[in-house]
């Protein structure tokens, strides 16, 4: 009777276990769960949530007050696809924050307070396919080699950043993108922006979005279409057209070796004539000396 009592009581233990397990794993306190889903819109989040399910598939943070993301507690849910951390307060080095979750398809970061993307930023999500980084008005600065891990990106939004030069390098890293976003940035269209030209897919930028992509500098391609109208006056500007400074370099060049040359023949003159001279005198000697 012992043995049986003593096998009931491990059963009930084990039974209480198994439902602390259960609780444990409940949705978070105020967000709503479904099946592999959890949406926390518009909670007033300042942290980010502890109780989340580890089977997670899409999770929304939406219109919250979060300023930091936890890798280590966001990298438990590795069977994450589905990502919203759209409108909170997101500011700070997010390289490294993306480690475990490498099956993310879908990522939102709009509308945060993003300054700077890195290679470390999103290297480890090679699944990647949709990235919305729009709407960050500190965003600066895309390094060049940000997206070297990303190939599989077919959609990417950039839209009213503050960003003003984006590297051709970016955009040949993603041979499968479809859909660019390029806005509301205060471009800065100089020469070198042709090579983005080049590279830059028209498919990609929907007409409605190109006529809202507008150079803000230099002030002769300013509030022109970066796709179209700047295209042409950096063509003529770049390759055809000199201003007045650069005629005035061109005439210092040429006023600078015309001036060396005519030094160069004096200089020349003088010792030729200066060879002449003491040649003469050594004539002169030898035949006096052969008079004597």
């Amino acid at each position: 009777q012992s043995t049986l009592t003593g096998c009931c009581l491990r059963w009930v233990v084990l039974l209480l276990g198994i439902g602390g397990t259960a609780e444990g794993v409940s949705c978070p306190q105020g967000c709503t769960c479904e099946y592999l889903a959890v949406n926390c819109t518009g909670k007033g989040l300042a942290e980010f949530p502890a109780t989340i399910p580890l089977d997670t598939r899409q999770l929304i943070l939406a219109q919250n007050q979060l300023s930091y993301l936890p890798s280590v507690e966001l990298n438990f849910l590795s069977d994450l696809i589905y990502l919203d951390c759209s409108g909170n307060a997101l500011g700070q080095d997010l390289d490294f924050t993306f480690v475990s979750i490498i099956r993310l398809v879908y990522l939102d970061l709009s509308f945060n307070n993003l300054t700077l993307i890195t290679f470390g930023t999103f290297s480890q999500l090679g699944s990647l396919v949709v990235l919305k980084l729009s709407d960050n008005p500190g965003l600066v600065e895309i390094e060049k080699d940000s997206f070297a891990n990303n190939t599989w990106l077919r959609h990417l939004d950039v839209s009213r950043c503050s960003l003003t030069f984006l590297d051709a390098i970016t955009l040949r890293d993603l041979p499968n993108l479809r859909s660019l976003g390029l806005s509301g940035n205060p471009w800065f269209c100089n020469c070198s922006f042709m090579e983005l030209f080049k590279t830059c897919c028209p498919s990609c930028v929907s007409s409605a979005d190109s006529d809202n992509v507008t150079c803000y500098s230099p002030a002769f391609v300013h509030d022109l279409k970066m796709l179209e109208e700047a295209q042409e006056q950096l063509n003529y500007k770049c390759f055809i057209h000199f201003d007045d400074q650069d005629y005035l370099f061109l005439g210092l060049v040429g006023f600078c070796i015309f001036s060396a040359g005519t030094v160069f023949a004096w200089l020349l003159g003088v010792c030729a004539a200066v060879y002449e001279f003491l040649t003469a005198s050594g004539d002169d000697e030898n035949e006096e000396d052969w008079d004597e």
